[in-house]
């Protein structure tokens, strides 16, 4: 009875012992897992890519996410230019060459230099709004010039790109607006950037300029490190929500160049703290001689034939897909930008909503439309507040009409319920280089995070917004 006894306790404590192990494996593997499942989670696809290129031998001295499809946004407007100094280097146009503004043209959302249709600029007018401005009415105009319509024009955009050796870049338009099958990587930028230098070295000052005179009114370069940061030549910046805040910088210190890319920051602030990192970090690297041209130019015959192999529908888009982030305004250039977007992007409205469907159609066109055609007023407009709430806001629209803005207000409030039962509607007008415009708000919200949070569920109800400070 004592040894079974003792036999027992033995086979006990063995068992005991497996047990214990096999829980000891079990936390072990948890602990271990856990941290790797954080990082996982941290390592998903996001905006973010960036690249610096040495501009005289081609080196990459960093990158991020060089390779992964991003949406280019304006600068979208690089290869536009590129293709505006190679039309000028063989003389079908000059900087005197009148750019007539179409009906289309004209009607391209903000930012943009306003010209009506049927009227014209010299072309060495609308190049100086493409870089300062980044002007989209410009970028049509001078599209449907060199391409007969913006369709074709973006057909030799992106022949271009594969002649340029920017094999992962696809542009349906010649602007930046949103549009899901143009995209581009920040390696394939960095070639373009590097391509207007050594391609066009009598145009490639205008990407310096840091203002132009237009019509008695000085228009800055959105490029703001332009003479804050030594070196810093052009070239290019950009923005739309799906994209994050984009920046393409040339340097030259001495013998030393590079070209760097940005892409997807969380804000132009953000972005250009990022960019003089990398130039900081990587200009010391840099070769001070170089040898033949870096970007490559191709008379094969896939510049010629591109046009009927490029694809015509369903190109993959960017690996993020960005719709329901939240932006967030940290400056007015910030917000002029995000409304340059949100104006672009308006969702298309449901027949049955007859105040949102005037709303959203006014807005795509964002031209004022003949009195024939105006829609009549909206009954018992939304009463707003006549001074604007402190804190943080949901702006939801940017219309030069202010009915237009309070319409925007009465139907996101029927639209949400209660989600803004407590948010105070209200609009700010502002003027950008002599136009007037209207921000339709809501205000009343107590941190940073109770606005981001509104803004997240209202982008469920499909309503495009962003979160503000006032």
């Amino acid at each position: 009875m004592r040894q079974a006894f003792f036999e027992l306790r033995t086979v006990s404590r063995q068992v005991s012992r497996a047990i214990t192990g096999l829980l000891v494996v079990a936390l072990a593997t948890t602990i271990a897992v856990a941290p790797a499942a954080a990082r996982s989670k941290k390592a998903s696809p996001s905006k973010y890519a960036a690249i610096v290129m040495d501009a005289r031998t081609g080196k990459i001295l960093h990158q991020e996410n060089a390779d992964a499809r991003r949406y280019p946004a304006s600068l979208t407007k690089m290869m536009t230019l590129y293709l505006t100094f190679e039309a000028m280097q063989k003389g079908r146009v000059k900087k005197t060459t009148p750019v007539v503004f179409s009906s289309q043209a004209s009607a391209q959302p903000p930012t943009k230099l306003g010209i009506k249709a049927g009227k014209s600029i010299p072309l060495e007018t609308a190049i100086y709004s493409l870089i300062t401005r980044s002007a989209n009415d410009s970028s049509v105009a001078i599209a449907e010039l060199l391409g007969g319509s913006e369709q074709n024009f973006a057909r030799m955009m992106t022949a271009k790109a594969q002649s340029l050796g920017m094999n992962s870049t696809v542009f349906r338009n010649p602007h930046g607006l949103p549009n899901s099958g143009q995209y581009t990587t920040a390696r394939d930028m960095a070639r373009l950037g590097i391509a207007l230098r050594e391609h066009f070295p009598q145009y490639y000052g205008y990407f310096s300029v840091k203002s132009f005179q237009y019509r008695g009114t000085r228009i800055g370069n959105h490029n703001r490190l332009l003479g804050r940061v030594k070196g810093v030549d052009g070239i290019k910046t950009g923005y739309t929500r799906a994209s994050g805040f984009n920046l393409v910088s040339s340097v030259t210190d001495g013998n030393r160049r590079l070209v760097a890319v940005v892409m997807g920051g969380q804000s132009g602030k953000a972005r250009d703290a990022r960019m003089q990192q990398l130039i900081a970090a990587n200009i010391g690297k840099t070769s001070t001689s170089g040898g033949a041209l870096i970007a490559r130019t191709d008379s094969s015959p896939v510049a010629a034939i591109a046009n009927l192999f490029l694809p015509k529908k369903n190109a993959p888009t960017p690996d993020a897909k960005p719709e329901l982030d939240v932006a967030v305004a940290e400056t007015e250039e910030d917000t002029l930008a995000m409304e340059e977007e949100q104006v672009a992007s308006v969702e298309p409205a449901r027949p049955t909503d007859r105040v949102e469907e005037k709303v959203q159609v006014r807005e795509q066109a964002y031209a004022a439309p003949k009195p024939a055609n105006r829609p009549r007023a909206v009954i018992d407009p939304i009463a707003t507040a006549s001074t604007a709430p402190k804190g943080w806001a949901v702006q939801i629209a940017s219309t030069p009409s202010k009915d237009d803005a309070k319409a925007a207000l009465q139907s996101a409030t029927s639209k949400a319920g209660r989600l803004l039962a407590s948010a105070e509607p209200y609009t700010v007008t502002f003027n950008n280089d002599g136009v007037t415009y209207h921000r339709a708000r809501f205000g009343g919200f107590g941190s940073q995070n109770a606005a981001v949070k509104t803004c997240s569920q209202l982008k469920k109800q499909r309503i495009a917004c962003y979160a503000v400070q006032q």
